[in-house]
């Protein structure tokens, strides 16, 4: 482990950059709804023109890009601009919630369905689950930024199967209600089952590693 010192050059840009966009996407909310008319965020969605349905695909795909691009800009190894895309995503989403909270007073509660993303089907979820997703992302990649430059990657080949397999599994839980808001429908039955079996086993199977590199002797790699 290192000194503070070592993360802020990484970790502070990050920070004020993904934050600030997080609060920007909040805003694009703000105007949205300012145009569109009064009323809550809910179900069933109202339709919208093809041309503005793939004007928002291609925002979202713009914000991955971004995000991205920051990281790579940021870190040097591949463990570590992962670990910097991670950390951005999830601060970016954490404020863009807090954002819409501060501006709309939305959403009404933490279990409240929200569309949280649209690339290739809609996800649909709870606002608490995208916040336990990112708060676990901002966690697990405060760790990882904060080890020492030049240090190996803790993670093996064997750890990214499992975290991609625990990250499939909470897609599942997001898309799986995608057709009922395609259709017109309101979704009231969150495969929480799903979402907690993959976020369970992505963040127990890091804390897990993470430990054990701690103990010499105790773990094997």
């Amino acid at each position: 482990m290192t000194s503070a010192s070592t993360d802020r050059p990484v970790v502070l840009p990050l920070t004020l950059a993904s934050a600030a966009f997080g609060f920007i996407e909040g805003a694009v909310v703000v105007y949205l709804r300012a145009l569109a008319g009064p009323g809550e965020f809910g179900f069933p969605l109202a339709p919208l023109p093809e041309r503005l349905v793939l004007t928002e695909i291609a925002r979202e795909a713009a914000t991955i890009v971004l995000l991205l691009g920051m990281s790579w800009a940021t870190a040097r190894e591949g463990f570590r601009r992962f670990a910097a895309f991670a950390f951005s995503f999830g601060v970016w989403d954490l404020t863009y919630y807090a954002a819409l909270k501060a501006l709309l007073h939305w959403p009404g509660s933490w279990l409240t369905w929200d569309v949280l993303f649209l690339i290739p089907v809609p996800w649909l979820g709870p606002v608490l689950a995208p916040l336990l997703v990112s708060a676990g992302l901002v966690s697990a990649a405060l760790l990882l930024l904060g080890m020492s430059p030049g240090a190996p990657s803790p993670l093996r080949l064997r750890d990214w199967i499992i975290e991609a397999a625990a990250g499939l599994a909470i897609v599942g839980s997001f898309v799986r209600n995608w057709r009922v808001a395609a259709t017109g429908g309101v979704p009231t039955d969150f495969p929480w089952w799903l979402f907690g079996a993959g976020f369970g086993l992505g963040l127990g199977w890091f804390l897990w590693r993470w430990v054990g590199r701690l103990r010499p002797g105790r773990f094997r790699p």
